[in-house]
């Protein structure tokens, strides 16, 4: 999960430091030269992207270190700052600077071009919001993220009704905004996945669920890997240090971020130098510290990946959630879950946690952690059914946002698609409707197609890297990742939002986004696991 909760527009959310040559000749409005505007603009920007900056270091506390007690005034504290930086993203001076900048678009280097696009594209949506409806959206996330902390270990969902309700309430309002539209949830989904629509992600849905219920099918028939071991008694300390340790040696640089822990990990950007990650420790679950930690890391990767050039601008970072998701999933699944890498890393492992796995076989450990099984926990799932849980949670949003679905029914509504499309449903509400973060913190709707998309290109990015250089394979048993790291640095993370989604998947891939290597993927790797008839 790349953010807990957002605040405001994409583009308000970074600052702007970049400097620029001034060109003499070129004249603005009121006599100032073009340069002048420019330079204004970034101001602007900076200022905005600071606000939002601070709101999110107090998100950031909020999630991790902050006392119960300080839930009250964090709720004003995030809103105030919230509304601050909305009112003046949607100046009508900064419109003013879009618009003479946009009309002399081909006079302007080749980012500040971009950085015009994109801005116009932010611009446009943030002064639909009215300000008061950013702060009101931000006082309710964060008093219903914190009645969610408490409500969950309770399986208190009786309790999350009201919040919910308003939630929903406040993800229609947001909606209206932008009406007409061909689906309500097309302007947050829009929000997240620039181009995607509910049509377009219902079809890729479509495609996928055709694909994985029979592979699921397959490999539930089957007898499952023993995996007890992996459910054994682990220190935390020694399962951060070494979940830290791997981050890093994969291109995690703690000297511009850290690792603390928090109810559902996110990775959170406060700076170019400052990019910070967050994980959960299970001392009866060795897997969970780990993946997560590597999960959060590949998003941090791509934050620092990003052009230094870009710092504090609107292009200063990932260009998707889906597109930022295909990261976290690659380090996470592609990469940490293959044989290579355990090849290196198991020894090491075994070492510090010799108790439960010095006698384990590294074939055993290799299977235990790409078991497929039905599962309760999306956070838990393996690759093959997680789509299925991304799939129930986008179908529910859809319902309750069209008005088919109340949420004082959504227990029971998540009972019936659980038991439909995984094959297994929750005894109660925990492991159930209150088990994911996002409809408690932040809207409902907009959020989960993210996940599958990055699933999707994950293996897509994956197998592009690996084309021109097979050789990665190989340097991962070796515990080296710079060439895939500098592939993906080269053709995906630089880049920030200079370009559109599309065109950095097609620039890199060669074709935009597609399934087949996903597929492909699963296939070849669950078919050996499971020996499955290809």
């Amino acid at each position: 999960m790349r953010s807990r909760r957002k605040s405001g527009t994409s583009a308000s959310r970074r600052r702007s430091a970049v400097k620029t040559k001034r060109r003499p000749g070129k004249t603005a409005r009121n006599g100032q030269p073009s340069d002048a505007i420019l330079v204004d603009l970034k101001h602007r920007l900076s200022e905005i992207y600071d606000l939002n900056a601070a709101g999110s270091v107090l998100s950031w506390d909020e999630a991790t270190y902050m006392p119960v007690g300080g839930a009250a005034a964090r709720g004003r504290q995030s809103a105030l700052l919230g509304r601050l930086a909305h009112e003046r993203f949607v100046d009508p001076a900064l419109g003013k600077h879009i618009d003479y900048l946009e009309a002399r678009a081909g006079e302007l280097a080749a980012a500040d071009a971009s950085l015009i696009r994109v801005l116009r594209r932010d611009y446009e949506k943030a002064i639909k919001v009215p300000a008061e409806y950013v702060a009101r959206a931000s006082a309710h996330g964060s008093a219903s993220y914190n009645a969610w902390i408490r409500a969950r270990p309770e399986n208190d969902f009786a309790g999350m009704i009201p919040f919910l309700e308003k939630t929903l309430d406040l993800s229609r309002e947001y909606a209206s905004f932008f009406a007409p539209y061909a689906h309500i949830a097309d302007p947050m989904i829009d929000d997240a996945d620039e181009g995607m629509t509910t049509a377009t992600t219902q079809r890729l849905f479509a495609e996928l669920r055709r694909e994985l219920l029979p592979l699921v099918r397959a490999i539930c028939d089957q007898q499952p890997p023993d995996d007890a071991f992996m459910r054994a008694s682990f220190d935390e300390a020694e399962q951060l240090a070494f979940s830290l340790s791997v981050a890093t040696q994969m291109g995690y640089d703690v000297a511009r971020g850290r690792l603390d822990k928090t109810h559902h990990p996110f990775c959170t950007k406060f700076a170019a130098g400052d990019v910070r990650i967050t994980t959960r420790v299970r001392r009866d679950d060795i897997g969970d510290a780990l993946f997560s930690t590597v999960h959060e890391a590949g998003h941090a990767m791509y934050e620092q990946g990003v052009s230094a050039s870009f710092e504090g601008t609107p292009l200063g970072a990932g260009v998707s959630a889906g597109v930022h998701e295909s990261q976290s999933r690659l380090w996470e699944n592609v990469v940490a879950r293959s044989r290579p890498f355990w090849e290196h890393y198991y020894p090491a492992l075994q070492k510090t946690f010799a108790g439960p796995l010095g006698s384990v076989p590294l074939d055993s450990f290799y299977r235990a952690i790409n078991k497929v099984t039905r599962s309760l926990i999306r956070t838990d799932a393996d690759e093959v059914t997680y789509n299925l849980h991304i799939m129930l949670r986008f179908d529910l949003e859809l319902k309750l946002l069209e008005g088919r679905l109340r949420i004082k029914d959504l227990p029971d509504a998540w009972h019936a698609g659980m038991l439909a499309d995984v094959g297994v449903a929750p005894s109660d509400d925990r492991d159930g409707c209150l088990q994911d973060v996002h409809w408690y913190s932040g809207r409902i709707g907009g959020a989960f197609q993210s996940y599958a998309i990055g699933n999707i290109l994950s293996a897509q990015f994956f197998a592009a890297a690996t084309g021109p250089h097979p050789n990665i394979g190989s340097e991962m048993a070796s515990g080296r990742f710079d060439t895939l790291r500098g592939w993906l640095t080269e053709n995906v993370y630089r880049y920030g939002r200079t370009l559109p989604p599309d065109e950095i998947v097609a620039r890199a891939t060669g074709t935009t986004l597609t399934t087949a290597p996903y597929l492909a993927y699963l296939r070849r790797k669950y078919g050996e696991l499971y020996r499955l008839s290809q």
